[in-house]
């Protein structure tokens, strides 16, 4: 009797065994001609890897405290030397993000048919002019002057142009402008004293002003923007762009990043020396010394939502009414600016 039990003991132990293993291969996700979808293919937000790239330079500064604090990979950065380089990466889809100048964003609008858009603004003008002497107090003081410059046929010469005439002041007649066409030309030859009045943009500023103690910063055209322009409007000259794609598909990621960039550009803003040190180190301008003295001079910003809008109008319109090409043809329309 004892080993009948056992037996019977033993069998409903093997059935209970059988049991639950039907139990867990029910478990599973029934397949296809159940009537069940194909599992979701996609990618978590936190595995996102981001392609970013950014210009050396003050475009680019903000972004270095991001670059050193990337340890785990989320973002995949880029350091471009040139704009055409932004344009092939996000027209080609081998970058999501990029920091460009702001008229670059608005071409890349109409050239992608609307593919991209402004995430938030954040450098203003960077544009000074420099003086070996102390005559310029106004930019009515360059009445009657010579002034070398660059960028000629490019943001910096309607930039210049706009705020002479808003001061009465009629280029060719009132003050004769002799263009270089390099920024690094320009200030060496400042730096030699060959140039005694100049308009550039930093870092060259501060790369001229280190090698000769005579030049001062007359005139910051920030400043004199502001002072002819209409209330709201503000020399708006970088931003951060992403692709329509890359945002559709990723809105979390796009969120995470610009939060991290508002934090790395205020860091950079409040930590110059630490922030130039970064800089080197990722390649965004060659010296730390040099970047520490251009920093605060960079106007580094962050204005991004409904903010946009307002702070960029009136500068697209002065580039648009200079050369309409500057801005892609056309003014974007509010499909260009991201508002959450």
């Amino acid at each position: 009797m004892k080993k009948l039990i056992a037996i019977l003991l033993t069998l409903i132990l093997c059935l209970g065994l059988v049991a639950c293993g039907a139990d867990t291969t029910s478990s599973v996700a029934p397949s296809d001609d159940q009537g069940s979808s194909a599992p979701d293919s996609t990618e978590p937000e936190d595995t996102v890897v981001t392609k970013v790239l950014t210009l050396k330079g003050p475009t680019g500064i903000g972004m270095a405290k991001m670059m050193e604090d990337n340890k785990n990979g989320k973002y995949e950065f880029t350091v471009a030397g040139q704009p055409t380089e932004a344009v092939a990466a996000i027209s080609g889809g081998k970058a999501d993000i990029a920091a460009v100048p702001t008229n670059l964003a608005a071409t890349l609008y109409k050239k992608t048919e609307k593919g991209i858009k402004m995430l938030a603004i954040n450098t203003l003008g960077s544009l000074y002019i420099l003086e070996k002497g102390d005559t310029i107090k106004s930019v009515e003081d360059l009445r009657g002057k010579t002034l070398y410059a660059t960028g000629q046929g490019a943001n910096p010469e309607y930039v210049l142009n706009y705020i002479l005439e808003k001061n009465g002041l009629k280029v060719g007649e009132d003050v004769t402008i002799e263009f270089k066409a390099e920024h690094a030309e320009l200030a060496t030859l400042m730096a030699a004293g060959e140039c005694v009045l100049g308009m550039l943009p930093e870092p060259n500023v501060a790369s001229a002003m280190a090698q000769n103690p005579d030049l001062r910063i007359a005139l910051n055209l920030n400043d004199e923007w502001n002072k002819v322009a209409d209330e709201n409007s503000r020399l708006t000259m970088g931003c951060v762009i992403v692709r329509a794609e890359f945002l559709e598909a990723h809105p979390e990621a796009v969120k995470a990043f610009l939060a991290e960039l508002e934090t790395s550009i205020k860091y950079a803003a409040e930590n110059a020396a630490e922030a130039g040190k970064l800089c080197e180190t990722h390649g965004i301008v060659p010296k730390a010394a040099l970047a520490t003295k251009a920093i605060p001079n960079c106007n580094l910003t962050y204005i991004d939502g409904a903010d946009m809008k307002p702070a960029i109008a009136g500068y697209f319109e002065v580039l648009f009414s200079a050369n309409k090409t500057s801005v892609g043809g056309a003014i974007p329309d509010e499909g260009f600016y991201y508002i959450p």
